[in-house]
């Protein structure tokens, strides 16, 4: 099988724009970015006003645990539902690449994330405004969470294109991403020949790691690896109607 990944291609692009513009046409998107906000501005603020702690470290541990509930939840439809109104083999039945298809809703879906967090650099505004803060794990926890992001989206792609029930894409994503989250958190209960192996195979180490403003290749080769593979599983399980 030839991956041929061009995510600039006028195929993609029109994927892209077409399920960007679902998302705001619709509200999922509004509901999602404002719950998103919610959750996360509660935190913030308690951390803040009633901790009296200025610092962004809470954004950075409870975002990623917002987002193994929002990814499934923004991404189950993406494929899911093209199959069961019978929308998807109309689409592959045009001149358009199984890869194009899914990078082209991978990236709708990676940038309403990017959309969702924009948002926030508020709270490093407030912040500022009451004392110091370090630039650098700053930009790393936003560089962290789009990276982690983009593999929670490529692995809620892949749960959509497993199913046409959007309720089983949302359940499947959910527990890939939850099982990858939680790898580093049970190492006292796993042998210690796999500890290292579970260690690199959790997504929150790699973050953790990022989100101390530290960017070791090895996180980045990671995450960049981990949203390769769930493409292309994705593209395995769309070429599944071939067989």
């Amino acid at each position: 099988m030839n991956v041929n990944i061009n995510i600039l291609s006028n195929n993609a692009k029109t994927i892209y724009l077409k399920e960007l513009k679902t998302y705001f046409n619709s509200t999922i998107a509004y509901i999602v970015i404002v719950v998103f906000l919610l959750i996360s501005g509660w935190f913030f603020a308690s951390n803040v006003f009633l901790a009296n702690v200025a610092s962004l470290r809470i954004i950075f541990e409870i975002i990623p645990l917002i987002l193994i509930f929002f990814i499934p939840a923004v991404t189950m439809r993406l494929f899911s539902e093209e199959k069961k109104t019978g929308t998807l083999e109309i689409l592959l039945t045009k001149p358009l690449n199984d890869i194009d298809l899914i990078i082209g809703k991978f990236l709708s879906a990676w940038v309403l994330l990017g959309i969702s967090l924009i948002p926030t650099l508020f709270y490093y505004i407030v912040i500022l405004s009451v004392g110091k803060i370090d630039i650098g794990p700053v930009i790393g926890g936003y560089l962290g969470l789009l990276l982690m992001g983009g593999v929670y989206v490529s692995i809620g792609i892949f749960s959509s294109s497993m199913t046409e029930n959007q309720v089983v894409a949302f359940i499947i994503g959910f527990l890939i991403i939850f099982i990858l989250f939680m790898l580093d958190k049970i190492l006292m209960f796993v042998p210690a020949f796999l500890v290292s192996i579970f260690e690199y195979l959790s997504i929150d180490y790699h973050f953790s790691n990022i989100a101390r403003g530290v960017i070791d290749t090895r996180d980045i080769i990671y995450y960049l690896s981990m949203g390769y593979l769930f493409i292309l599983l994705t593209q395995l399980a769309l070429e599944r109607r071939k067989w």
